[in-house]
Formats: structure tokens, sequence, C-alpha cells
């Protein structure tokens, strides 16, 4: 079973920008569809981008211009690059697998999850 640790998160002013990174231990991380969510204080799991196996990627509407994912198969790491940050994007950030499939945004389709990263934009 695939485990992820993510990282990166922290406090930040609006408009500036932040990389989180997601470790993950296993040697079939490159055939893993990943993705990356996202849940502020009371609200749900939102969906933020996904990128396959071949490197496809996929944001959610809101985000598209700003995030960037990313993933190095040699180094089993996943990234977020996140820029103009506002803050209503501040929220816990989780990495996830899914092990079978291709992209989703649907968080039932991810079967590994991390423990998640604060990330705390400031106005």
């Amino acid at each position: 079973q695939v485990q992820l640790v993510e990282s990166g998160g922290g406090l930040v002013q609006a408009g500036g920008s932040l990389r989180l990174s997601c470790a993950a231990s296993g040697r079939t991380f490159s055939s893993y569809t990943m993705g990356w969510f996202r849940q502020a204080p009371g609200k749900d799991r939102e969906f933020v981008g996904t990128i396959t196996w071949s490197g496809s990627t996929y944001y959610a509407d809101s985000m598209k211009s700003r995030f960037t994912i990313s993933r190095d198969n040699a180094k089993n790491t996943l990234y977020l690059q996140m820029s103009s940050l506002k803050p209503e994007d501040t929220a816990v950030y989780y990495c996830a697998a899914r092990l079978l499939g291709g992209a989703s945004a649907y968080t039932s389709d991810y079967h590994a999850w991390g423990q998640g990263t604060q990330v705390t934009v400031s106005s």
C-alpha cells in the first residue's frame, strides 16, 4: 500500500506563492494517477487538480490559472505550485493516489491519502 506525506505548507501573504510536495513510498508511483485536494474549515474536501501517469494534468476551473501540478517519478514526488494566492485558498491540502484508473475529480476514486499540510493565506 502506498504511503503519502505532504510538506511545504505554511503562512503566506495574499499574492504570494507556495510549493507543496508529496513524497510517496513504493516502487510503482509512476503508474499512479495522483491528485491534490483541499479542505477548508466547515467545508467538504474540494478537488484541486490531478496528474496522470503520463503527465496529463487537469484542474478545477477556479485554480487552473494559478496552480500547477507536476511529478518527478525518479523521486517518487508530486508537487503543487501555487501562485497569486488568495485568503480563500486557506485550507488543509491533501495529496492522494489513484492506484487504478485515469484522471478523476472524485475523492472516492482515490485509494490512498496523505495526512495533509496546512496552507494559510493572510490578507
